[in-house]
């Protein structure tokens, strides 16, 4: 099987896979959902466009910087009659990241690697308000089981957050979250409702989806960006030879002899 990976980095995420009404959840990595529309989108395929190929991609997700929950409230107004929509409330993850990875038929995960590099529409990260900071595919699909992709894959993480990470050293913190699809016959360990049916805005359909839940220990991170790296020192350059006969300047000029300035008497104010 192939196996494309995919960097999912940005400011804000949302996932949400219970989200209803006016309260809008997002769960602490992403969903089966929201990638799989991410990968529909950016191959132009419309919201009632048959999803059955996208949806029988195994999926994993890595979590390699949780970020923080964040609450938002939202108003809005009825596009037709200007009418005040109840007050919303919304859930977003701040600062994380996440490796996320789909696997499948060779010919399909190429064609979905070619869609990211040339998006129809523009991805985002669960909500059209979370766009991503980094291009999302990692590299090209290679074949391999996916949970070894996940596995082995170069840590994401920020670059900060891995000096606060090397500052507190705390073992706890030497593993990753890894969340994937439950084979068939398979006890899960969680079941979420974002296995996506149909996009269709008139009736929008979901079916569960079971997911193993594991630790896995952290991998090594890539070297740090270091742009001066490939450029060569500079070699010392020695003064030009002076021409024969000609005096040698004194290594040291001579020393200047201090200027001394007339004192001038202090001048007092006339008292009549």
């Amino acid at each position: 099987m192939s196996v494309l990976l995919l960097r999912l980095a940005g400011p804000l995420q949302s996932w949400g896979s219970a989200a209803r009404f006016t309260r809008r959840t997002t769960e602490n990595a992403p969903t089966k959902s929201g990638v799989i529309g991410l990968l529909a989108a950016a191959q132009g395929r419309r919201r009632d466009a048959d999803l059955a190929d996208l949806a029988a991609l195994e999926f994993g997700v890595r979590i390699d910087q949780p970020g923080t929950r964040l609450r938002d409230f939202q108003t809005a107004h009825h596009g037709d009659t200007d009418k005040a929509m109840p007050l919303s409330e919304r859930f977003y993850l701040a600062d994380a990241v996440f490796v996320a990875g789909v696997s499948g038929e060779a010919a399909l995960v190429q064609r979905l690697y070619e869609a990211l590099l040339e998006p129809v529409f523009l991805p985002y990260l669960g909500r059209r308000s979370c766009p991503p900071s980094q291009p999302i595919a990692i590299g090209e699909p290679f074949a391999s089981d996916l949970e070894q992709a996940l596995r082995e894959a170069e840590w994401e993480a920020s670059d900060w957050y891995k000096d606060r990470l090397a500052a507190t050293s705390r073992p706890s913190e030497e593993e990753l979250g890894l969340l994937m699809d439950c084979p068939p016959g398979r006890e899960p360990d969680i079941t979420l409702r974002d296995l996506p049916l149909s996009f269709d805005p008139r009736h929008r359909r979901y079916g569960p989806r079971g997911v193993r839940s594991r630790s896995v220990p952290r991998p090594a991170a890539p070297p740090r960006h270091e742009p001066t790296a490939p450029l060569a020192p500079l070699a010392p350059v020695a003064p030009p030879a002076a021409p024969p006969g000609t005096a040698t300047p004194p290594a040291t000029p001579p020393a200047t002899p201090p200027v001394t300035l007339p004192v001038t008497p202090p001048v007092t104010p006339r008292t009549d």
